[in-house]
């Protein structure tokens, strides 16, 4: 074979591998966990994960990494947008969606959320976003919303989970 021949042949080869390769919607986003309006935790997607797309709210779980703790989801093939700004409560209720009973969350705990979403049609984005939180006890008896940023491993963000603040 005519080695000009193999030339287009490889390239067209290897276009259709790059074409096969997993999008970078398999990749998992990075949920952001804040103080809700009433108090507690309160979920959605970070500022960042947001520039790429508003995604379609699917479900929310939040686990202690063995057990889930609550979990909210919507009837097949119904979603809504969930945006930075806005925020899903934990064990928030909403009558007509299905939900389980929310179990208490204790101070110095390491808790786990994991938002299910669908991609904003067109874009290449995540199809969950997973984040770390806890409720870190105040120097007052009181507690508040901590989220742990994934690339800390048991490091200072995690400290602040385990030990009252004065």
């Amino acid at each position: 074979m005519n080695t000009r021949m193999m030339i287009p042949g490889t390239l067209l080869a290897l276009t259709a591998l790059v074409a096969l390769k997993p999008s970078s919607a398999a990749r998992t986003g990075e949920a952001e966990v804040r103080e809700g309006p009433r108090g507690g935790p309160c979920f959605t997607i970070g500022a960042r994960e947001e520039r790429l797309g508003t995604p379609e709210f699917r479900a929310l779980t939040v686990s202690d990494g063995v057990r889930p703790l609550w979990r909210m989801s919507l009837p097949a093939g119904r979603s809504f947008p969930l945006s930075g700004a806005m925020c899903v409560p934990y064990g928030g209720r909403v009558a007509s969606l299905p939900h389980t009973q929310a179990a208490p969350l204790a101070p110095g705990k390491m808790y786990y959320v994991h938002i299910e979403t669908r991609p904003a049609k067109g874009r290449n984005m995540p199809l969950a976003y997973d984040g770390r939180f806890c409720l870190a006890a105040q120097g007052d008896g009181s507690v508040m919303v901590h989220q742990i940023q994934q690339g800390d491993r048991g490091g200072r963000q995690w400290q602040v989970c385990r030990a009252p603040n004065n």
